[in-house]
């Protein structure tokens, strides 16, 4: 085997093919994680500053309270909660039929009055 700049060359009579790796094999260098870098960085200065300023004790409160609220809310037994869907489904039905009955009521008399056949 022929080490050319690092990479294995396996075909040591060809240097232009043969089995070497492509460019993006190659181990990165540290200047190509300077983006990540940033966004880290950024993040976590953010993060910081969010700790110091108390936004995350804030938003724990906001959902420790929610939770009290919720407990206090009175739920539907499911014997409620399946008679309200029957009639949801129903009214959406009825709704629906009524819609359909009206456009095809609108339609015919709009083609009677254009004779459009």
């Amino acid at each position: 085997m022929v080490y050319c700049d690092g990479l294995e060359n396996r075909c040591a009579g060809n240097r232009t093919g043969g089995s070497n790796p492509s460019p993006s094999a190659k181990s990165k260098e540290m200047r190509d994680y300077w983006l990540t870098m940033v966004v880290f960085v950024v993040a976590a200065v953010a993060f910081t500053l969010l700790w110091r300023r108390g936004a995350f004790l804030r938003l724990s409160g906001y959902f420790r309270e929610t939770q009290d609220e919720l407990k206090k809310c009175t739920w539907p037994s499911w014997d409620e909660l399946n008679g309200s869907t029957v009639v949801v489904i129903v009214s959406v039905a009825l709704l629906g039929g009524y819609t359909v009955g009206v456009d095809f009521l609108v339609a015919n008399v709009v083609r009677v009055l254009f004779h459009l056949h």
